[in-house]
């Protein structure tokens, strides 16, 4: 494999000594960018685009074409696993995703397969090897996944929901089944996981978009603890390279010991955490990712430069730092302040790191 050219995000992830911040966005490749919906156009829908290598390397490369982001990351979706599990995902645009075949019974559970990630999933670790030969070692790759727990709320519901009610029905009513579902996403997880390492990522995030829905026992035993055992499972080094693991749990900020107690490299923060304190309170135990509200791109490019500094400020010198929003970028925002952002970030960033 070819040497990283820029390797700031691996350095910051795990702590070590960088000249600037280093920047990503979370769905950099997106519908705000003119030439994503173009792509998405040809493919002519959500899931085709996502299956092909082609198309989605030819995605994940766009916002480098523009930006001088310090990572790319993956073009695919964290419903993937589910999809080969043979639940029939479909993703229509204005719906979200919808599963044709929800899993709700015991008997439903204990039939889910477990997808082989070079069978079921091979246009995925195709998409990953294309994408790093095409970068030739420009940025870093970041490959993802969904949590256990963010996956079989998707699994149990059949789409998305704002309380997830039937999900938590089945965790107070029947928490063994719902425990074996998400003992068989934690394998298939960790196998996808691998097996993207394998094929050439450089670093991964793991996405637990509804852990902040839980109270704080649930979290702890139905999404924290398979977040747990995905970790313990993962190929930490590939070839003497670290291979830098970062949990992002969403609404997630009052666990952030606990989080970082799973021995995690780095964690994401959403736009609620005060950035200084969750690096008090974790230490050097761990880098933060984040976290400016995605809704401050949407204001003027001067106003998007006193955010970043105020944050890269609260963070305060030193490395173990990955300059991110709290959440994913939204279709509305303008390119030209996202790159207004990325240019801040870099040049505001400079003196911190002195």
């Amino acid at each position: 494999m070819v040497p990283l050219k820029n390797d700031r995000l691996i350095r910051a992830l795990l702590r070590k000594p960088v000249d600037r911040t280093p920047i990503w966005i979370m769905r950099q490749a997106g519908r705000y960018l003119p030439e994503y919906r173009a792509t998405r156009k040809r493919a002519g829908d959500f899931m085709t685009l996502c299956k092909s290598p082609e198309m989605a390397c030819e995605v994940t490369l766009q916002p480098l074409e523009r930006f001088a982001l310090d990572a790319a990351i993956l073009f695919s979706d964290i419903l993937t696993i589910p999809d080969a599990m043979g639940l029939g995902l479909t993703i229509n645009e204005g719906e979200g995703p919808r599963f044709a075949h929800p899993v709700r019974r015991r008997v439903e559970i204990e039939a889910l397969p477990l997808p082989d990630p070079e069978i079921e999933l091979r246009y995925v670790m195709d998409a990953v090897r294309l994408i790093r030969r095409e970068l030739d070692g420009r940025v870093p790759l970041i490959g993802f996944s969904g949590s256990p727990w963010t996956l079989a709320s998707y699994m149990v519901e059949g789409r998305g929901s704002r309380d997830f009610a039937i999900t938590k029905t089945l965790l107070y009513d029947d928490p063994q089944a719902l425990r074996q579902l998400l003992a068989t996403v934690t394998r298939s997880v960790t196998d996808y996981l691998n097996a993207q390492i394998s094929a050439g990522v450089q670093a991964v995030m793991i996405f637990d978009t509804w852990g902040g829905l839980l109270t704080a026992r649930a979290y702890e035993h139905f999404s924290l603890a398979y977040m747990q055992q995905i970790v313990d499972g993962l190929v930490r080094e590939i070839d003497g390279n670290r291979i830098p693991v970062v949990l992002f749990t969403k609404g997630g900020g009052q666990w952030l010991e606990r989080i970082a107690d799973t021995g995690c490299d780095a964690i994401g923060l959403d736009w609620t955490v005060d950035i200084g304190d969750a690096r008090h309170r974790v230490g050097d135990r761990a880098a933060l990712q984040g976290n400016m509200d995605p809704s401050v791109l949407h204001a003027a490019p001067e106003r998007i430069r006193e955010e970043a500094g105020a944050i890269l400020d609260r963070f305060g010198h030193g490395t173990g730092h990955v300059f991110n929003l709290g959440h994913g970028v939204t279709p509305t925002i303008d390119p030209d302040h996202v790159g207004s952002l990325i240019d801040a970030v870099h040049e505001l960033s400079i003196p911190y790191h002195q």
